[in-house]
């Protein structure tokens, strides 16, 4: 070791001062042995490293490292507080720790490459999407048009037969109608000869035999039976036709029925398909359960409302309307409801989040990322999108909230809300944290998508911070109660 203080021709160190972390050959430091200024500064042997940290009880470098209770020690500190753990050099720990980071670099390089080959697949997959449901387009409207077809020909067939009855009934009325007018002209002249009969001035002999050969040529003075048809069969006929449509209609359009069970299954595909079977862990009880589930989110300034700041590091909103905020118009940006999602997402297996709830408007949960941004319809609302579940509180009181379906609440001074998803079970759970793990709600679903944090704040100077795992002890810690199920 040389001395720090030669500058042409540096000679051995003798000395290494821990205060002033520089080394000294003999000449150099008499001023810190002669000097009652420099009596307090620790004197050692000469160190290769003196930019090593010092212990700050005994002002002793560290030079060992405890595998027990993992950290550095000092000569002092092995031979009293550290008795007896078993201990290493600080250097050789330094080899262990840099092998293992790079085991861990690997493992990492591996994960990245494996994350890189499925963001591959899933943009193969989004064609292959893509391309499956053109070929589903091209076979629906392949079978509705010939479903189209179909009844094109059937009304023509329909008018056609109803042409024909048409001719038919007036073919026979104008035939029958011509008999009748004939008869009509062959009675009106038999009429006319009796009445010439009756007004000529004959003898009563005349008369008689003039009549009797009258009658002897008589025609038939009968007149048929004429038939008026009503036509109370096309009374059935139309019936028969609106019963038979209706049962039509309801078949077709039971293809929706008949393809939301394909849709179903899908689901059901989808949701055994996202991950593992349930976990045969137990459901966590303490709040230190839950913290093994720890993961820890910030809010995406791409997605926050104008009217909410975003601050401490994007982790906590507070709603500062009417005064806006200049963020830059994004697309992800909500610009009616007062909300914000988290820059990061849930996916497969546990995790846990706890918010801190501040104001008469807050609300906070989990959603799709597909949640709309614009506009004011309800859907566009953590409260009514239909993939969405929260809890937050307003001027009635505390609720639970999905799909616009309200669950209230009897609980009061919710401080901060433990927020809970199992994905392999489909359980997404609140708890009370500073109510001592209250169980608040729960909701059962089978979660397809990635889940985002989602807050909604209302009301000015309401605010929602997404706590650090030891900022928030709860008040009376007590173990979570049996979840109860609740279908969404």
């Amino acid at each position: 070791v040389c001395c720090d203080s030669c500058l042409d021709c540096p000679s051995g160190a003798t000395k290494t001062c821990l205060t002033c972390l520089v080394s000294f050959c003999e000449a150099h430091l008499r001023p810190h042995l002669l000097n009652a200024k420099f009596q307090k500064h620790r004197l050692v042997d000469p160190l290769h490293d003196t930019d090593c940290r010092v212990c700050e009880v005994h002002c002793l470098p560290f030079m060992r490292f405890c595998l027990k209770d993992s950290c550095c020690l000092c000569p002092d500190c092995e031979r009293h507080q550290h008795e007896g753990h078993p201990t290493i050099s600080v250097r050789e720990a330094r080899s262990g720790i840099e092998a293992e980071l790079q085991k861990k670099c690997e493992e990492i390089s591996e994960r990245v490459s494996d994350a890189e080959r499925a963001v591959e697949q899933l943009k193969s997959n989004r064609s292959f999407i893509r391309a499956a449901v053109q070929e589903a387009y091209v076979v629906v409207e392949q079978q509705f048009a010939l479903l189209r077809a179909a009844i094109k020909e059937a009304r023509k067939q329909e008018v056609e037969a109803l042409e024909g009855e048409k001719r038919a009934a007036l073919r026979q009325a104008e035939s029958i109608q011509a008999h009748v007018e004939q008869r009509r002209a062959e009675l009106s002249r038999i009429l006319t000869e009796m009445n010439k009969l009756s007004g000529r001035e004959l003898s009563d002999v005349d008369f008689v035999q003039e009549y009797g050969e009258w009658k002897k040529g008589a025609a038939d003075l009968s007149l048929p039976t004429v038939p008026v048809s009503r036509m109370d069969h096309f009374t059935s006929y139309k019936e028969v036709v609106v019963d038979a449509t209706r049962e039509l209609c309801g078949l077709i359009l039971s293809y929706r029925e008949k393809t939301s069970l394909t849709w179903k299954h899908v689901e059901c595909a989808k949701a055994s398909g996202t991950g593992s079977s349930p976990s045969a862990l137990p459901d966590p009880e303490s709040r230190e359960d839950f913290l093994q589930y720890w993961r820890s989110l910030t809010f995406d300034p791409d997605t926050t409302h104008h009217f909410l700041r975003i601050m401490e590091d994007n982790k906590k909103l507070i709603n500062t309307s009417p005064w806006q905020h200049s963020y830059p118009d994004h697309p992800d940006r909500f610009d009616h409801w007062h909300q914000a999602l988290s820059a990061g997402s849930l996916y497969q297996g546990r995790h846990y989040i706890e918010a801190e709830l501040g104001g008469e408007g807050a609300h906070v949960g989990l959603a799709y990322k597909g949640i709309k941004r614009k506009g004011k319809q309800r859907a566009s609302c953590i409260t009514g999108y239909a993939f969405s579940w929260c809890v937050g509180r307003d001027g009635r009181g505390f609720s639970a909230w999905h799909a616009n379906a309200e669950t209230p609440l009897a609980v009061g001074g919710v401080g901060t809300v433990g927020i809970y998803v199992d994905f392999q079970r489909g359980c997404l759970s609140f708890y009370d944290v500073t109510g001592g793990m209250k169980l608040l709600h729960v909701y059962r679903t089978n979660f397809s998508e990635p889940l985002y944090l989602t807050a909604w704040l209302s009301k000015n100077s309401d605010f929602i911070h997404l706590a650090d795992p030891g900022s928030c002890p709860p008040a009376a810690e007590k173990p979570a109660p049996e979840l109860r199920m609740n279908s969404p």
